[in-house]
């Protein structure tokens, strides 16, 4: 058995010593035109100014505004001294908010990057934010690690309420678009445990919504929630492997639910194209089906119990985890990784296609080939289209 003498080796099993060869291997691919950042990204947002602009959070501490085409930082945020693992933007306010490892939520000026208030009170690590406009005031909340919901004036930096029920960290924050009100915002939060609670939370009072139970629609850690701005069906990235979307006149079962090979990060919905985009431990940036004709089939295979996802295409170019995506535009999406890159994908089937030809020419080679989209379906399935159509 031959026996590597570089001392970078020692104290390394031949699978690492493997692993690391790939990634460095791989790290020089050019596909999703990278960004080259310069630590890990661990939280992305769009620019609601731009659609060729987007915030990032960076393991360093530091927070910036890029602008995509060139890949310059037009604003640098500064501060804090440990990683930051979440963004919020309040536009109300013109402030940007971050969760950082410091236990504590960090903003500043969004258009000069000047610090503003540092708000101190979780008891552990800052997973989520999330800012709400509600009766004319501007609210923060933040979820932790130590399962804690705080709610926080945003402007007076005044700490208004907590919130428990969650029996292990906070791991995500989502307003529902639909039964907030101008005078209370219902508020989603994500758990390590696997559940999701709801809450009503104003200036004046914050509490869990009344007779409402937590939503347990996975095995475990749920890590993002993203809401259907058309039926306000929810959509949930999990650690069990799966994306799924749960469906809100269906009392929140799962009515989609898309497997993946590891942990799922994030996703996104590119409504108007119809599609559903997720982020992969795996390195991978896939998109799926989610069109009318689709869906509709999803509650088919929902009765049967098959696996209802249709999967399009794997986009491979990340050498590291995939941590975060933004929808950009109706057919473009952006996503980060721990391996510092900044990647641009196109969600057209010609871009799928030239996708496929880079892969294969650059060597990166892992992406699956597509699966059949719900335009290509099998005889049985397109009688059990018809029928329902015709209901």
């Amino acid at each position: 058995m031959s026996r590597s003498t570089d001392p970078g080796h020692f104290f390394q099993t031949s699978a690492s010593i493997s692993e690391s060869a790939r990634r460095a291997a791989k790290a020089s691919n050019s596909l999703g035109a990278p960004i080259r950042l310069g630590s890990k990204l661990l939280a992305i947002l769009p620019c609601p100014e731009s659609a060729g602009a987007i915030f990032v959070a960076e393991s360093a501490g530091v927070a910036r505004r890029l602008v995509l085409d060139t890949g310059v930082s037009s604003t640098t945020y500064r501060g804090p001294a440990a990683p930051l693992t979440s963004l919020a933007l309040a536009l109300h306010a013109g402030l940007l908010v971050a969760g950082c490892w410091d236990k504590r939520v960090w903003s500043w000026d969004v258009a000069t990057g000047e610090r503003r208030r540092v708000f101190t009170g979780q008891g552990d690590f800052v997973k989520a934010v999330l800012c709400v406009h509600v009766a004319g005031r501007d609210l923060l909340v933040s979820g932790g690690a130590d399962a804690a919901i705080l709610v926080w004036d945003l402007v007076s930096g005044e700490r208004l309420h907590t919130l428990r029920g969650h029996a292990r960290g906070v791991q995500d924050l989502a307003l529902d678009p639909l039964d907030s009100s101008p005078d209370g915002a219902v508020v989603f939060s994500a758990g390590s445990e696997r559940e999701v609670r709801r809450w009503r939370v104003s200036a004046a009072s914050a509490a869990e919504v009344e007779e409402s139970t937590p939503i347990v629609a996975h095995e475990t850690s749920v890590y993002r929630m993203r809401f259907d701005a058309e039926a306000g069906e929810l959509w949930t990235a999990s650690a069990d492997r799966t994306a799924r979307c749960l469906a809100r006149d269906e009392g929140w079962a799962a009515e989609t639910t898309l497997a993946h090979p590891d942990f799922v990060r994030d996703i996104v919905l590119a409504e108007e194209a119809g599609f559903v985009v997720t982020a992969c431990r795996d390195e991978e940036v896939r998109v799926w089906d989610r069109s009318v004709r689709f869906r509709i089939l999803s509650r088919v295979y929902q009765l049967t119990g098959e696996q209802t996802g249709k999967l399009l295409h794997s986009y491979a170019g990340h050498y590291e985890e995939v941590t975060g995506l933004a929808l950009l535009s109706a057919r473009c999406v952006a996503s980060i990784s721990i391996d510092g890159t900044v990647r641009r994908w196109e969600l057209t089937e010609v871009a799928f296609a030239a996708a496929r030809t880079a892969a294969e020419e650059q060597g990166t080679g892992k992406a699956e080939p597509p699966a059949a989209s719900a335009e290509g379906l099998t005889a049985e399935e397109e009688d059990e289209l018809a029928a329902l159509m015709d209901e």
